[in-house]
């Protein structure tokens, strides 16, 4: 196993994430003011419409990680072959599928938006959607490389590409905004950078990994498996996508653009905040595979689901916590006082799912067993029920009132039931995994108290004081949650590093 390729992976997850999250701080209040609120609402409703595209995935590329790593553990280099030759196939002939399913898209923009739109609005949108129909399009054959990359635990090189992307982006997009080229743009640009990175991941993939395509037997027997195994993940796919996008789309049609640009500034926070949990359970997918490809052993699973939820928990409890003290003062510095209601409604969203995504590698241990149906199946019929609560509410709320329908679905869904599966079919022990997490609640009780204090008392509506005792509360918290909440594994993943980087100055000073 690359020990030093996953521990590695990780620390770049965070360090690429860190300075995204800093390049987006400094960056999106100057876009934001750029674009104006209905434009930034308008990219936002056609980029929520163009991701249902993204289904004709059909859950394929998860597939791809189950069926290398069945090969891999039995050294076949001629099925790996053939299963890259597959993939490639399948992938190109959805890319071509997309293509011509997004022209219908471009041709109808009337139809789709409806009339809170103005004559303007819906001739960009109609740009706006042929440029980022084409940069999904060409997504699917490259993302066979991407998942390549991935099995053979390149997590460096991904990371760095990653991170390039991310410096690059902002640098490029600006110049762009200030000529006046607005939301179109930044999709030219993004579109160009995400090509590029595509580019550099099949030549990778070609000279260093040497991946090896055959196309000389189309396997229909594994075609049909992968298939089944993925038709479930496809549901999971129009779950999030009614969860997560669906929302800007209602907005769209019986609020306006304004509306959107809202609710997009607060779900691009709960962006950043499922990306923090993302980065680590991400890179223990292939070991996943190959501990239940090995040997299925649940007790195994659970310490490592466990270890990793907690993880996870330190890390988001101190987001969820700091930004229902600083949230508000926040989004008002940052964004402008016109996206004040954004505060509630990333609350919405980030609370409840935090549950979900300290367990989320529950959903590749599902998917690595087989066991994703009845996940695919509970998550989809709530969705459908925060689809009937939420257009309604948004009706009423906007807003707000999306948020709520999803939040409830995240609560029914993500905490009541997947819990009682996780314990009762998959064979996860939660009584552990849930002691193990309240292990850490005490531990919260300092910082919360502080917060409190500061949010009745201190007006952090003042960018100073925001900042003097923004770094006091993590201060209080990093303290309060290494003395009373973790465990000396998880203080062990920071002393080792600390000491080996105190050890290398001290002898280079030598």
């Amino acid at each position: 196993m690359k020990i030093n390729q996953l521990k590695a992976g990780a620390l770049l997850s965070y360090v690429s994430m860190g300075l995204g999250y800093i390049i987006s701080i400094l960056y999106t209040p100057i876009m934001l003011r750029l674009l104006g609120q209905s434009e930034y609402g308008l990219y936002n409703l056609v980029s929520s419409v163009v991701s249902y595209l993204g289904l004709l995935n059909f859950g394929f590329g998860s597939a791809y990680m189950r069926y290398y790593s069945r090969y891999r553990v039995e050294n076949d280099e001629e099925n790996i072959a053939k299963l890259n030759g597959m993939f490639l196939t399948v992938f190109t002939i959805i890319g071509l599928v997309a293509m011509l399913a997004g022209m219908v898209l471009v041709l109808n923009t009337e139809l789709i938006f409806g009339d809170k739109l103005t004559a303007n609005e819906l001739s960009k949108a109609k740009i706006l959607m042929a440029i980022m129909v084409f940069n999904l399009s060409t997504s699917f054959p490259a993302s066979v490389f991407n998942s390549y990359i991935t099995a053979n635990e390149q997590y460096v090189f991904q990371k760095i590409v990653q991170m390039i992307k991310t410096v690059l982006s902002p640098f490029i997009m600006l110049p762009v905004l200030l000529m006046g080229y607005k939301s179109i743009g930044m999709v030219v640009v993004t579109t160009i950078l995400t090509i590029t990175v595509e580019i550099v991941n099949i030549i990778f993939c070609l000279k260093k990994l040497k991946i090896k395509f055959s196309f000389s037997e189309f396997n229909f027997g594994l075609m049909k498996e992968m298939t089944i195994f993925s038709s479930y993940i496809f549901i999971n796919m129009i779950v999030d996508q009614i969860n997560w996008n669906l929302d800007k789309f209602i907005l769209g049609r019986y609020r306006g653009t304004v509306s959107v640009a809202i609710y997009g500034l607060a779900a691009q926070l709960n962006n950043y905040y499922t990306s923090l949990s993302s980065a680590i359970s991400s890179v223990f997918i292939p070991r996943v595979n190959r501990m239940v490809a090995a040997n299925n052993d649940n007790r195994e699973l659970t310490i490592l689901f466990t270890k990793v939820g907690r993880i996870q928990f330190i890390l988001l409890a101190l987001i969820c916590t700091g930004f229902i003290f600083f949230g508000q003062p926040f989004i008002n510095m940052w964004a402008g006082t016109n996206y004040s209601e954004a505060y509630p409604i990333t609350l919405l969203l980030i609370v409840p799912v935090t549950i979900a995504l300290i367990q989320n590698l529950g959903i590749e241990i599902q998917r690595a067993k087989n066991m994703h149906q009845f996940r695919s199946w509970l998550y989809f019929f709530v969705a459908v029920g925060n689809l009937i609560l939420s257009v309604p509410l948004a009706k009423v709320y906007g807003g707000i009132g999306a948020a709520t329908g999803t939040a409830i679905s995240l609560i029914v869904g993500n905490i009541l039931i997947m819990n009682l599966y996780y314990h009762n079919r998959v064979g996860l022990n939660m009584k552990y995994f849930w002691r193990e997490i309240f292990k850490l609640i005490k531990a919260l009780f300092p910082p919360i108290f502080v917060g409190i204090l500061m949010y009745i008392f201190i007006d952090l509506y003042n960018v100073l004081k925001f900042l003097t005792y923004g770094l006091i509360y993590v201060v209080v918290y990093i303290l309060s949650i290494w003395f009373l909440g973790m465990n000396n594994y998880e203080k062990n993943l920071i002393r080792k590093p600390l000491i080996k980087i105190i050890k290398k100055l001290a002898l280079s000073i030598k």
